[in-house]
């Protein structure tokens, strides 16, 4: 029982980290922005994100089972009110949607640096698939994201480990390139919090439909917390990846390709796959909670706004993936930080609430 709960719970967490691990993440240009910037205190704030993701990840895992959600509207409901969770429900799905153009146009310059490919075939290409994918129940979505986790973890281990291994500069140096002018707000604790933020915002609709989806709760709540530790595990590799190319980092829009192509060229054209799935991955979990906001998963409605939004991601390319990370990403964090503040209210007061009952049995069996 205990093994099936624990496969049932690393699958879940491999979707988790696939959604969150998409085009910024997985390129080096979130970490890059967020924590890498600052040094080496970028460590401590890579440490302090994944502990704020592991703990509210696992909240709004246990509320999205806890209202039987098909969508975030019932979790937001219960946090914020039916007013304000409408307004937050709104703003949410659309960032979503924004956060699927982000890494829409994310594969466009993956395509364009790891094969010569245009930004716009590139895009059409992850287009075409993505549909696909949708066109699929919630079960086998979460099968297909699942399985490409893995594939990022190993490689990422390589490709960071060779890099710590063979610096370009050593790392008692590595303060001597901070540069904060490209960080969103120039205080590293303040950006970690953001980034948790963000992460949140970018999973809270996947993990309140994977909640409500799991006959258990404890494989919600180890999901998710696996989930983390993975998250986690993988921001600091990619940090410690590219604090041991800087200043180089600086120069490319895609710093784990640098990474990889230290190693070997072609180790750079097989992590640029690997990409391209990671973005395939967000793309088809940020797209499905917004689909799913407006119209019932697999209606005729439901694959017109599929359509309609991949259309308008495709046109969204022109833009450039670097400005749109530099746009969406901190504004989503803020987004993303007030749902966390009160996950950690309700967790707070539910906490009190069963102590005050405890207390309460407690002083009833005494009389």
């Amino acid at each position: 029982m205990s093994n099936g709960l624990n496969r049932a719970s690393w699958k879940y967490a491999f979707a988790y980290t696939g959604i969150v691990v998409g085009a910024g993440f997985a390129t080096g240009q979130e970490v890059l922005q967020f924590f890498t910037s600052y040094g080496l205190i970028s460590i401590v704030g890579a440490i302090l994100t994944g502990l704020i993701v592991m703990f509210v990840g696992r909240q709004a895992a246990k509320l999205g089972y806890a209202t039987h959600a098909k969508s975030h509207v019932v979790p937001l409901n219960t946090l914020f009110g039916d007013k304000l969770g409408k307004l937050v429900d709104i703003i949410l799905a659309f960032f979503l949607y924004g956060l699927a153009i982000v890494m829409i146009a994310g594969s466009g310059a993956t395509f364009n640096e790891g094969f010569g490919l245009s930004p716009q075939v590139g895009a059409i290409i992850l287009i075409v698939v993505a549909f696909l994918t949708l066109l699929m129940d919630f079960d086998k979505i979460i099968s297909v994201i699942g399985m490409i986790t893995p594939l990022l973890v190993v490689a990422m281990l390589i490709i960071a480990g060779y890099n710590i291994l063979n610096p370009m500069v050593p790392f008692s140096e590595v303060n001597n390139y901070n540069d904060i002018s490209r960080t969103p707000t120039g205080s590293w604790w303040f950006d970690a919090i953001t980034y948790s933020g963000f992460t949140l915002a970018t999973a809270f609709s996947f993990l309140s439909i994977m909640g409500s989806e799991t006959p258990r709760q404890s494989v919600v709540k180890r999901g998710a917390i696996f989930g983390g530790i993975l998250i986690t595990f993988l921001m600091l590799l990619i940090n410690f990846g590219i604090l041991s190319i800087m200043p180089k980092a600086y120069d490319v829009s895609l710093p784990t390709m640098q990474m990889a192509a230290n190693l070997a060229p072609w180790f750079g054209t097989v992590y640029s796959i690997i990409i391209i799935l990671l973005i395939f991955n967000s793309v088809v979990g940020f797209l499905y909670p917004f689909l799913t906001r407006f119209t019932k998963p697999q209606s005729g409605k439901y694959k017109i706004l599929l359509v309609a939004s991949l259309v308008v991601g495709y046109l969204a390319t022109y833009i450039g993936f670097v400005e749109l990370v530099n746009i969406i990403y901190p504004l989503f964090g803020y987004v993303g930080l007030f749902i966390g503040i009160m996950l950690t209210v309700r967790w707070f007061f539910l906490k009190r609430k069963a102590y005050n009952l405890a207390g309460k049995i407690s002083d009833d069996n005494e009389d």
